[in-house]
């Protein structure tokens, strides 16, 4: 309807127009000068803000060229229309259901049938292509199974620009057009499409919009070259040069609206521009540590390309291999070292697009230790390899080494071994989203195998080790037990010994005081000797029986100490008399046997005392 409209007011305006032609007198009348201009023409000349507002709000509309095995489909769109209307018009054309049918060759990867074609940002020409996995080709359509594996191969393009005498090495699908690859180059050079001259593309690709894969070119390397095409035109004055800018065709004027469909300036984004439009270098020339390099680094990474990064090692490249490698098996992982070159055109798009993506960030904070550094000046260059030299070896060394500076920005893939570090892979910048994840994957992959044999290798070795600590402790335990029962023993025998000791000076001084006793008794009288004796008889506690005679005159200390010197002492045993039964040694020491009636004898035994 609004087409409609706008068709409308264009041919009234023109009517309009024509009418009021017809309408005005000579300039010889003067009369006439002053009427008023006729009906028709008042209805149709003005030009009401509606009807620019009609004209302000025209929608823009987006060529796709839909390819399809042996098919192709031209569609006109307005990108206010959605993915999902694409494919129900390639239904009705292809006779393929929406839900078997992949539409793939979008610039931003797969998206989903409810995305808005102006929420891509796509240029006015596209080129896109469909793939049915689940429909086998028929016997017609055996040519387009090649078609699909040439859509899905990588085509080397090296591209000669001969002004500048450089050389750009640079991978595109198959699915790419002629149109994008121009684009790229006019990126990387500053020539706009419309200038640029090509040498090298083959006869049968002569519309931009063709892909790679059906332009003819060879596989899986091709030669090209490019230059800006002279005209007179860069001679003349600038004010014509802006106006033929102005009055460039919607396919020209395409090429300057995806020039920064990036959202960055092409000098920025591919790093052509001088070294005097930077704030300043990604890391300085001659800082004193590795740890305040990295932080400039990395704040000098989130103010160029946002906080969205991967989160670097802050620290030495030692540091950053003992955090990745010398940890448990459980807990190692990969080293990401991140090498950036400002001189290289490739380094603002790996960083933009490949390391500020959010799958490649999510990738590596998970699965590696990230460690960067900035080669741009010769002086952390020379540092750099030095590092390298002294924690990895010269092998990693001499690797970097071979790398040119157009090959840069890198990205080594370093895995800790036992003996040694090995390098599993080295991503030079011109890459692609991709095919970066695909080598970060196939990496993890050798990774996580050797890791499960780490792992296993480690818990046998602590179980081997803690069979040996359990064997030891039992080891230690037994000893000490042995060392405290050997002590124990020692500590017996010693009581043993001391006790014994105790017993012989008890025994030697017994035996001393009853020799004295002994010999301090007085002589035994003769039964004939015409005093009063007293005979006396003792039992001893063994059974045996003491007998001697005593003069009734003698005291009973001398009958105790004649009991003590038999080995009986006083203070241990008790002298009784059988009947009547009596204490004797309870009487008075100084008392006599007569006393005593212990005369002319008497019986007695010994009892030890309680």
């Amino acid at each position: 309807n609004i087409w409609l409209d706008l068709v409308l007011f264009l041919f009234l305006s023109e009517a309009a127009d024509a009418a009021a032609g017809s309408a005005v007198p000579p300039p010889s009348s003067s009369s006439s000068s002053s009427s008023p201009p006729s009906s028709s023409a008042s209805a149709f000349c003005p030009i009401t803000p509606s009807s620019r507002h009609i004209v302000e709000r025209q929608p823009r509309l987006l060529n796709f060229r839909v390819e399809y095995r042996q098919r192709s489909v031209e569609l006109v769109l307005e990108e206010g229309n959605t993915v999902g209307e694409i494919k129900q018009i390639l239904e009705t054309e292809l006779g393929v259901p929406v839900s078997k049918m992949q539409l793939k060759g979008w610039k931003s990867g797969d998206v989903s049938d409810s995305t808005v074609l102006r929420s891509l940002h796509l240029p006015k020409n596209n080129s896109l292509y469909v793939l049915t996995p689940d429909i086998a080709p028929t016997a017609s359509t055996s040519k387009n199974s090649a078609l699909q594996d040439s859509l899905n191969q990588n085509f080397l393009l090296v591209i000669s620009h001969r002004e500048a005498q450089r050389d750009y090495n640079l991978n595109f699908p198959g699915s790419r057009t002629i149109q994008e690859v121009k684009r790229n180059i006019s990126d990387l050079t500053n020539i706009p499409v419309r200038h640029q001259q090509w040498e090298g593309w083959p006869a049968s690709a002569s519309d931009d919009s063709m892909t790679l894969a059906l332009s003819g070119i060879s596989y899986p390397c091709h030669h090209l070259s490019v230059c800006r095409r002279s005209s007179p035109a860069n001679a003349q004055e600038p004010t014509e040069e802006c106006a033929d800018v102005h009055m460039i065709s919607d396919s020209e004027g395409d090429d300057y609206e995806d020039a920064s469909e990036f959202g960055v300036d092409d000098s920025e984004m591919f790093g052509v521009g001088s070294s005097s439009c930077r704030k300043s270098p990604m890391m300085p020339e001659n800082s004193e540590n590795e740890t305040d390099a990295l932080i400039h680094f990395t704040s000098e990474f989130s103010s160029r390309y946002g906080e969205t990064h991967p989160m670097f090692f802050i620290g030495s490249l030692e540091a950053a291999s003992q955090e990745a490698f010398h940890g448990k098996a459980r807990d190692r992982k990969l080293l990401a070292i991140y090498l950036h070159n400002d001189d290289s055109v490739l380094s603002n798009v790996f960083c933009s697009q490949m390391m500020c993506a959010d799958s490649i960030v999510s990738y590596l904070s998970q699965n590696f230790i990230t460690w960067a550094w900035d080669v741009t000046k010769e002086a952390n260059k020379s540092r750099l390899l030095t590092m390298c030299t002294r924690h990895f070896g010269s092998v990693v060394t001499q690797t970097i080494r071979t790398y040119k500076t157009d090959q840069f920005p890198l990205l080594l893939i370093v895995m800790g071994k036992r003996t040694s570090n090995e390098v599993l892979n080295v991503i030079q910048g011109n890459t692609t989203v991709d095919e970066l994840m695909m080598r970060l994957m196939g990496a993890m992959e050798i990774f996580t195998a050797q890791q499960q044999e780490d792992i296993k290798d480690e818990d046998e070795r602590e179980a081997r080790e803690m069979v040996k600590r359990e064997q030891d402790e039992a080891y230690r335990l037994s000893l000490e037990a042995d060392r405290k029962k050997r002590e124990a023993q020692e500590r017996e025998e010693a009581e043993q010994f001391r006790l014994e000791q105790m017993r012989k000076e008890q025994e030697e001084e017994k035996e001393a005081i009853r020799l004295s006793l002994e010999q301090a008794l007085p002589p035994e009288p003769d039964e004939e000797s015409g005093e009063q004796i007293s005979k006396l008889r003792i039992r001893t506690p063994s059974g045996e029986f003491l007998e001697r005679r005593f003069l009734g005159s003698c005291k009973l200390q001398v009958l105790f100490d004649f009991v003590a010197s038999k080995g009986y002492p006083f203070e241990e045993f008790k002298l009784l008399t059988t009947f009547p039964r009596r204490n004797i040694t309870q009487l008075d020491p100084g008392s006599t046997l007569l006393e005593a009636k212990l005369f002319p004898q008497e019986t007695l035994f010994l009892e030890a005392k309680e």
